[in-house]
């Protein structure tokens, strides 16, 4: 089970991959996830909203009220350009602190 500190971390650029690739709603991203991590990563929808508010008032990310095929009120949430930005500093920032990892991985490896 990951720790909460990681997947809080990681929300943010999870979220904005995957609205990079298109609208989507709070259930929908919780789904995304799920089947992406395997079930290893179980979001709920306490840990979502909250960090999509604070992406919505950062301007990262926007939110409008839609209907559903179903005729329900949804509402969507989609990246901004400065979501877009914010998403390229974060990938660059992950991939580095995973290569430092894999350094220090591969020292330990080599001395035991």
């Amino acid at each position: 089970m990951s720790s909460k500190t990681l997947i809080a971390a990681a929300a943010k650029p999870i979220i904005l991959s995957i609205l990079q690739t298109g609208e989507s709603y709070g259930y929908q991203i919780i789904k995304r996830v799920r089947q992406a991590s395997g079930g290893t990563l179980e979001w709920s929808s306490s840990l979502l909203y909250p960090v999509l508010h604070r992406m919505e008032k950062e301007g990262l990310i926007r939110s409008q009220w839609k209907i559903s095929k179903k005729g329900r009120m949804r509402r969507t949430y989609s990246i901004t350009e400065l979501g877009r930005k914010e998403l390229v500093f974060e990938k660059e920032r992950w991939l580095s602190v995973h290569e430092i990892l894999k350094q220090f991985w591969k020292t330990a490896e080599a001395m035991d």
